[in-house]
């Protein structure tokens, strides 16, 4: 566990969770910078394997990249023994050490006073640690090793880095038990990666939000009119909002069925919807069946901060890195696979169109997230009512619950002490 997690802070919250349980969200919760201060200690910095990279953004030994765990920058660096993450934060005067968001280098130097480090992380080199004649120097007892940088845990699968400040964490396979380790599998089979591009954008919302947002499907048949009009996800597909035992990871699943049907009935619940919306090129659409899995469509949430989309042929993960309790930055990464006709990795970036802070999908989820904190930081009412589906937690079978949300916050409250 970090320091940080280990020495009690004066400003601990004392927060009271409102009457009605898991239905009830107090606003706080999004809002009040000493729980945003114990989210960091207890989550980030604590019990949890967290997304820094796709092993294919490192592709051979001396290539390094910036990332975060939550919001605490961090590298990602690749030497011959493997992969290793430690604080972007020199030992010395803690200026940021590494400032190019990727390269390649045989070592790491701070800018300030130039302390030198490997790719583990280890200081190597301190300029003028004995002096200039036998004036000045770091005291006779200084010793390198004693002044590396804060080294932290690391895991790999299918092509994925994760890493955490905990040094005694259950494997990553146990970390996201059975049913969310299917569809991670799924998605990342073996196959290498190719990287397609990026996409970074600020979201004006707390970074629980987007947790809820991707274990909500009841807003996916409601708000995005491209998923409702071109059945990717509607009410009465095949579906399902798969929930590990934690209650912390979810995949939001859909089958789009062969011919998209929308009954009179939905279509009425339904306003997103219209006759009129057609697209004038139908490749955008199709769907290549190339995963073992019975799903075109998954959303999977592994918490705390990665997100994994399958969007019929589309591929990516998007990183959550938390700036305070009202804003976070999103990253996104898309890729396909290295063996991949130029065709398909042209149907890979058409249908990538729907991502994106500006995606046919990414955009409507960014604008409601925005009056979301907009309204619980604004309101006197401070509870939001989370009661669709009872109050059932879980694996559902349907898009009509947010059982999800409700097992997402019995596993904060727990961690949070709330």
């Amino acid at each position: 566990m970090p320091d940080s997690a280990q020495t009690p802070h004066t400003n601990e919250p004392t927060r009271v969770w409102p009457a009605g349980g898991l239905q009830a969200i107090p606003d706080w919760v999004y809002t009040d910078p000493a729980i945003y201060q114990r989210e960091i200690e207890r989550i980030f910095h604590g019990r949890t394997w967290n997304f820094v990279a796709l092993e294919a953004e490192l592709p051979e030994p001396g290539c390094f990249k910036r990332s975060f765990v939550g919001p605490t920058p961090v590298i990602v660096a690749r030497d011959t023994n493997g992969f290793h993450v430690f604080e972007n934060r020199c030992a010395h005067r803690g200026a940021e050490l590494c400032r190019p968001a990727s390269g390649k280098a045989t070592e790491l130097v701070c800018p300030y006073h130039q302390w030198t480090y490997d790719l583990a992380g280890n200081l190597t080199a301190v300029p003028f640690r004995r002096g200039i004649k036998k004036q000045g120097g770091m005291p006779a007892d200084f010793k390198l090793a004693e002044h590396n940088l804060r080294q932290l845990a690391v895991t790999t699968r299918g092509g994925v880095v994760f890493a955490s400040f905990c040094r005694d964490l259950e494997p990553l396979e146990d970390y996201l038990g059975p049913e969310i380790l299917a569809d991670f599998d799924a998605t990342f089979d073996g196959r290498p990666l190719q990287i397609l591009g990026y996409y970074r954008n600020t979201v004006p919302g707390n970074w629980k939000m987007y947790h809820e947002n991707l274990k909500d499907p009841y807003h996916a048949t409601l708000l995005h009119a491209f998923l409702v009009n071109f059945g990717l996800m509607v009410a009465g597909n095949k579906s399902a909002m798969i929930v590990d035992a934690s209650g912390r990871h979810g995949t939001m699943a859909s089958a789009k069925p062969d011919q998209p049907m929308v009954d009179e009935a939905s279509k009425q619940e339904m306003r997103a919807f219209s006759e009129t919306m057609t697209l004038n090129d139908t490749r955008f659409l199709e769907y290549v069946r190339e995963f073992t899995s019975p799903w075109s469509v998954t959303m999977q949430t592994i918490w705390p901060n990665l997100i994994v989309q399958r969007e019929l042929n589309t591929l990516g993960v998007r990183q959550i890195v938390p700036s305070g309790p009202h804003e976070f930055l999103m990253i996104w990464t898309m890729f396909g696979f290295t063996g991949d006709s130029a065709e398909m990795t042209r149907h890979r970036l058409r249908q990538g169109n729907l991502m994106g802070p500006s995606g046919f999908l990414g955009l409507e989820d960014n604008e409601a997230m925005k009056f979301v904190q907009e309204g619980v930081v604004r309101s006197s009412t401070d509870v939001s009512y989370i009661g669709l589906g009872g109050t059932e937690e879980g694996t559902v079978d349907h898009l009509i619950s947010e059982a999800a949300i409700r097992s997402m916050y019995r596993h904060y409250r727990e961690v949070m002490d709330l």
